[in-house]
């Protein structure tokens, strides 16, 4: 089946809230307070999509489209920073979330910036390990930005335990 990368649009915005929800139940049994966390708020949603940073991976069959998945992020410091990245189960192990982490990469090229970076849980299969195959490295905490150090904190406040967790760049 193939999939087109695109800016996400305001009529998008629900289904990538559902999309984030189906995928969150791969932590079923490994981070219940995850799978049952609630999707990122309409409100941030529309705040990136406004600012170009939600970009949408549509799978095509025919003349019939469907969402498969997302990528949120903002700029942060020198890099792009990717809050959150979602396939929804029916498309997964297509190198969806691959090819919507290049079109980052991509944009970041274009806007004269180094790298990608993002936060993950360390040991997650579907997480760290898949980013390191895709070129991103673990961070030492000695190299965390004022901006990392601030994510860290967003995080802490929202409950997330940051010893599971691994701040990561991957340079363009």
């Amino acid at each position: 089946m193939a999939s087109t990368i695109r800016t996400a649009r305001s009529e998008d915005l629900q289904t990538i809230q559902a999309i984030e929800r189906a995928s969150a139940q791969r932590f079923l049994g490994v981070m219940d307070a995850i799978a049952h966390d609630q999707p990122s708020p309409l409100e941030l949603l529309a705040a990136r999509q406004q600012a170009r940073g939600l970009l949408v991976a549509e799978a095509l069959a025919g003349e019939k489209s469907t969402l498969a998945g997302f990528v949120m992020y903002r700029l942060l410091e020198q890099s792009f920073y990717i809050e959150q990245i979602d396939v929804a189960p029916a498309f997964e192990r297509q190198r969806i979330g691959a090819a919507l982490i290049d079109a980052v990469a991509h944009s970041a090229r274009d806007a004269g910036l180094a790298r990608l970076t993002l936060s993950t849980f360390r040991e997650i299969p579907w997480n760290a390990p898949y980013y390191r195959r895709l070129g991103f490295i673990d961070m030492a905490e000695t190299d965390l930005t004022p901006g990392l150090v601030a994510v860290r904190r967003e995080h802490l406040a929202r409950g997330l335990d940051e010893t599971a967790r691994v701040f990561m760049a991957r340079n363009l």
